[in-house]
C-alpha cells in the first residue's frame, strides 16, 4: 500500500478474493461457444484465444518467479544480497490482477473497436509498426510518466507502493495500484490501437507485444544479473536499447535515476543515468556462489509437494503441507506429471533456499525423490547414492554441518546416517540427525504430572531415547508394539532398574500418546476422547480425530534475526522450523565436534538449552496436522 493511498488504489474485485477469476467467465464461455458453433469463416480466432493466452501469461510469470527464487537461493550473480521478507511476498501476491484487467479490456476492445474482430494471424507491417511505436512514443512517454510518478504528490499516493520492494523479484514489475495500471495500459495500447486503426493488426503483433512486455518486465526485476557480458562486447550500442536487472535495481535503491522502461537511451538523453550503472553490472556478473556453513538435506514428500516449496506457489509455500490437497492442484496435473518426470531424470540434489543467522550462511538442499520411493527396497541403493553425493559435495565446498531431514536419515536406509561416516572416515563435515533436540522438544511438550504415556507407531532412535528418558523420570510408558521384538529393543535402551515402567499396552487408556510413523486409523480409534497426540516423527499422522488434540511434529519458532527468509504470509510469519533442521544450526553455532548419527545421541538437556540460548523457542500448536521444513 502506498504511504498515502490515492483514489482508485484498490482493485475493484478485491472483495471477491479467490472468486475474482469468475469475472472472466462470461467472456471466456461466450468466446468458446462462438468458436465451437460457427463455421470456419465466421469464427473469431483472436477473440477465442484471449483466455488461453491469459493462462499462458500466468504460466510465463510463474516460471520467472520459480527461476528467480532458485537463482537467488544459489546466490550467484546476485545484485543485492538481501532477503525478501514476509510483508513483500504478501504485498505481491495479487500479481495476477493486472492479467485479469488486461483480459477484460481485450475482450471489450476486440468487440467494440472497429477492426478488432477477426484479426489475421500475421501481418509483417503491423509487427514493424508496433516495434517502432514502442521504441518511440511508448518509451518516451513512459519515461516522463515515470518521472512524474516520482513527484512527491503522486509518489506518496501511488508509486511508493511499487517502491516498497527494495529487493525486487520478477513479479514486482506489476505490483502497482489500480489507477497506475490503467495509465500503463493506456500507454501500451498506443501501438495496439494504432495498428487496429491502420488495419495492420494481427494475432501475432498483439500477443507478441504483450509477451515482450511481460518478458522484459520480469527479466528487469530479477535480483540477479542475467544478461551475458559478451552481448555488450559484440554489439556495444545495445546498452542503450535494452536494460539489465542491475540497471533497474539501481532505480529501486537510488529512486531518482534510471527511469527508462526498457531502453536506457532516454536516461542518457535526459541525464538521469545512474553513474554506477556499469560498475554495478560488472560487480553482479562477477559475483560467485557463496559456500554455506550449514546445509539441511531434505526431500520431496509427494508429487504435489513441489508446489509447497518456495519455488512453487507463494500461497502454498506459506503453509506447511497437510494431507489435504487444494482442489485447484488437480487442475495442475500436467505440470505435476512433468515434475515427476523431472525428478526421475534429475540425478542431483538442488538448492531450495538460502538463509543467514548470526555468522552462519545456511542452505536447504532437496533430494529429488518422493516418500514412496524411500520405502521401496530396490530404490535404496540409488537414494543412498544421491544422499552420499550431496554429503561429499557439501564437504568439498567446506560446509561445516549437514543435517539429515525427513527420510534421509532412515534407520533401514542408512542406519541414521552411520553408513556415510563409516564409508568416508575422513569427512570434515559433521553429520547430524537431530535426535537429541527432537527428543527434548517431545519431552518438554508432555505436561508436568503426567503419570502414563502410550507410545505408538514405528519405533526408531528417537523412540528409544524417549523411552529411556520417560522411564527414568518415573512415567509409566505403555507400548503398543506390533511384535515382541520391538518391545525387547526398547527394553534394551532402558536401564534395568527402571524397566518396570515399560509395559506392553493392552487398554490404550492413557490420555497422552507419543506417536511415530505408521500410526494406523484402527489404533487411533481406540484412543479416548480428548487424548493428546504428540508426534516424534518428522511426518504427521495422515488422519486425525476431531475429538482429540494433535501437536505439530517436533519444531520450534526461530529468532527474528534470521535473514533472507523467502517464505510468506500468515503461517510462516510464525517463523517455524523443524527440530532436525535447527539441530544442525545449533551444532554449528556451538562448535560441537563429532557426528550425531547412527547410534550416537547428544545430551538431550544440553541440546535444549543450547537451542534456547540461541533464540529458538518452543512451539505449541494444538490440532496441527502438519510437518515443518
Amino acid at each position: 500500500m502506498a504511504s498515502r493511498p490515492g483514489i482508485l488504489t484498490e482493485w475493484p474485485w478485491a472483495p471477491l478474493g479467490s472468486f475474482k477469476y469468475l469475472i472472466l467467465g462470461p467472456w471466456a464461455v461466450h468466446a468458446t461457444y462462438q468458436f465451437l458453433t460457427k463455421g470456419p469463416g465466421e469464427r473469431d480466432v483472436g477473440y477465442f484465444l484471449i483466455f488461453p493466452y491469459l493462462l499462458f501469461r500466468m504460466l510465463h510469470n510463474q516460471i520467472w518467479i520459480s527461476l528467480s527464487r532458485y537463482r537467488t537461493a544459489k546466490g550467484r550473480k546476485l545484485i543485492l544480497d538481501k532477503g525478501i521478507e514476509f510483508e513483500q511476498v504478501d504485498r505481491e501476491s495479487n500479481w495476477d490482477d493486472q492479467i485479469l484487467l488486461n483480459g477484460i479490456l481485450f475482450y471489450v476492445g476486440l468487440k467494440t473497436i472497429p477492426g478488432g474482430a477477426h484479426l489475421p494471424f500475421w501481418r509483417a507491417d503491423g509487427v514493424i509498426i508496433t516495434a517502432l511505436l514502442h521504441a518511440g512514443p511508448v518509451e518516451f512517454l513512459y519515461y516522463w510518466l515515470h518521472r512524474a510518478l516520482h513527484h512527491h504528490f503522486l509518489y506518496s499516493r501511488y508509486h511508493s507502493h511499487h517502491h516498497s520492494s527494495i529487493v525486487t523479484e520478477p513479479i514486482t514489475s506489476v505490483i502497482h495500484p489500480f489507477a497506475e495500471h490503467i495509465a500503463y495500459f493506456l500507454l501500451f495500447a498506443i501501438p495496439l490501437y494504432t495498428t487496429l486503426v491502420l488495419r495492420t493488426a494481427s494475432i501475432v503483433s498483439f500477443s507478441g507485444y504483450i509477451a515482450y512486455i511481460d518478458f522484459m518486465n520480469n527479466m528487469g526485476h530479477c535480483n540477479f544479473e542475467i544478461i551475458p557480458k559478451w552481448l555488450f562486447t559484440i554489439f556495444p550500442p545495445i546498452k542503450y536499447l535494452m536494460y539489465t536487472p542491475s540497471f533497474h535495481s539501481l532505480h529501486h535503491t537510488q529512486f531518482r535515476t534510471n527511469y527508462s522502461l526498457f531502453m536506457p537511451i532516454y536516461d542518457c538523453v535526459y541525464g538521469t543515468m545512474d553513474k554506477s550503472t556499469d560498475a554495478t553490472y560488472e560487480t553482479s556478473v562477477q559475483k560467485m556462489e557463496e559456500s554455506p556453513d550449514v546445509v539441511h538435506l531434505t526431500h520431496l514428500t509427494n508429487p504435489e509437494s513441489i508446489y509447497h516449496t518456495r519455488l512453487g506457489f507463494a500461497s502454498l509455500a506459506s503453509q506447511p503441507q497437510t494431507s489435504k490437497s487444494n482442489w485447484y492442484l488437480w487442475l495442475m496435473w500436467p505440470f505435476t506429471v512433468a515434475s515427476v518426470i523431472f525428478t526421475r531424470v534429475c540425478g542431483h540434489s538442488f538448492v531450495l533456499e538460502r538463509n543467514s543467522f548470526k555468522q552462519l550462511n545456511l542452505q536447504s538442499w532437496v533430494v529429488p525423490r518422493f516418500n514412496v520411493q524411500y520405502l521401496l527396497k530396490w530404490r535404496k541403493e540409488a537414494i543412498n547414492g544421491l544422499i552420499e553425493e550431496a554429503i561429499l559435495d557439501a564437504d568439498k565446498k567446506g560446509v561445516r554441518v549437514l543435517s539429515l531431514g525427513l527420510l534421509n536419515q532412515g534407520e533401514e536406509l542408512n542406519g541414521n546416517g552411520e553408513l556415510y561416516i563409516k564409508k568416508h572416515r575422513k569427512l570434515r563435515i559433521k553429520l547430524v540427525d537431530g535426535s537429541s533436540l527432537a527428543v527434548a522438544i517431545v519431552l518438554k511438550s508432555i505436561p508436568k504430572g503426567t503419570s502414563q504415556v502410550l507410545l505408538c507407531g514405528k519405533l526408531n532412535k528417537v523412540a528409544s531415547a524417549l523411552a529411556k528418558a520417560l522411564c527414568q523420570s518415573g512415567v509409566q510408558l505403555q507400548v503398543c508394539a506390533a511384535n515382541e521384538n520391538d518391545l525387547e529393543k526398547l527394553k534394551e535402551s532402558v536401564d534395568s532398574k527402571f524397566g518396570r515402567n515399560l509395559v506392553h499396552s493392552t487398554s490404550y487408556s492413557p490420555k497422552l500418546w507419543i506417536v511415530g510413523d505408521g500410526l494406523t486409523e484402527e489404533e487411533q480409534s481406540k484412543a479416548l476422547p480428548g487424548t493428546i497426540f504428540i508426534p516424534f516423527s518428522q511426518l504427521p499422522p495422515t488422519k486425525i480425530r476431531k475429538d482429540c488434540f494433535y501437536h505439530s511434529t517436533p519444531a520450534m519458532t526461530i529468532p527474528s534475526t534470521f535473514k533472507n527468509m523467502h517464505s510468506c504470509e500468515n503461517w510462516l510469519a510464525r517463523r517455524v522450523m523443524s527440530a532436525w533442521r535447527i539441530a544442525g544450526i545449533v551444532h554449528a553455532l556451538e562448535g560441537w565436534e563429532g557426528h550425531e548419527c547412527g547410534g550416537t545421541i547428544f545430551d538431550v538437556e544440553k541440546a535444549w538449552e543450547a537451542a534456547l540460548q540461541h533464540g529458538f523457542r518452543p512451539l505449541m500448536i494444538p490440532n496441527a496436522q502438519v510437518a515443518f521444513p
